[in-house]
């Protein structure tokens, strides 16, 4: 369902469509900026993908921009798929007042990681998608 949301360009967390894949902000924002880079081509693994290279410059670049857009310590980024079977990417910005920043992202509780209280509302969901796609605009690459 969320590939064909993101295909008809419907997805409400949608930031932009690339070549080979979709920006999408993840619907908790624990940590401001957390990015999906999501494949547009259906495969499990990262060595299934034909377009490969072309799909992990695009990820490159977009974690530049949610470097640039977020301004984080560091900038994880992980590409796992064992809960959702489609190749995917998150980029994770870690902030100075980030819980675990010194351990992984997925070392924080899940009930906090995905709490009804890191969900922005509308409007601050606006601003950050604006604030990345703007980075995205300006490194060109739609």
């Amino acid at each position: 369902m969320l590939i064909k949301e993101l295909e008809r360009g419907v997805h409400q967390n949608l930031v932009a469509e690339l070549k080979t894949g979709f920006v999408i902000l993840g619907r908790h924002q624990l940590t401001a900026g957390y990015t999906l880079f999501i494949s547009k081509t259906h495969v499990r693994e990262l060595h299934e993908l034909v377009d490969r290279d072309l799909f992990l410059h695009e990820m490159a670049l977009v974690a530049e921009a949610v470097y640039n857009a977020f301004k984080p310590v560091k900038l994880n980024y992980e590409l796992m798929g064992n809960s959702i079977d489609h190749a995917h990417w998150h980029l994770i910005p870690r902030h100075a007042n980030d819980l675990n920043l010194n351990g992984p992202y997925w070392g924080i509780d899940k009930s906090i990681r995905e709490s009804t209280a890191v969900i922005p509302s509308n409007n601050e969901m606006l601003e950050l998608k604006e604030k990345l796609l703007q980075e995205i605009q300006k490194m060109q690459i739609i």
